[in-house]
């Protein structure tokens, strides 16, 4: 039995991250976002009704950054509508990912 595993990640996300090593990539995408056609040869992993931030949280207390790489990490463009709707989920990224920096 795994112990400190957060619960937010499902088994099967669990596995994909298992078998994930250096230069190898996870979206963490919002429901808006076109997985189906965008990760057509890849694995998708749906996480219903969690967010982005809880998401990127659960998966850093396992898995690290690749400090192979000059940027580990890249943000889609954020879209004007998505501020004014959601400014504090922004706020909310921003800060965990200073937080790995």
């Amino acid at each position: 039995m795994l112990k400190g595993i957060p619960k937010i990640l499902s088994p099967e996300l669990l596995k994909v991250l298992c078998e994930m090593g250096h230069s190898d990539r996870i979206v963490i995408g919002d429901g808006n976002f076109p997985a189906e056609s965008v990760g057509k040869n890849c694995k998708v992993v749906r996480c219903d009704g969690h967010g982005v931030p809880e998401l990127l949280d659960a998966i850093l207390q396992l898995m690290p950054l690749d400090s192979y790489v000059e940027k580990p990490v890249s943000l889609m463009e954020v879209m004007q509508v998505w501020l004014i709707q959601k400014p504090e989920l922004l706020e909310i990224i921003m800060m965990k990912l200073k937080e790995i920096y």
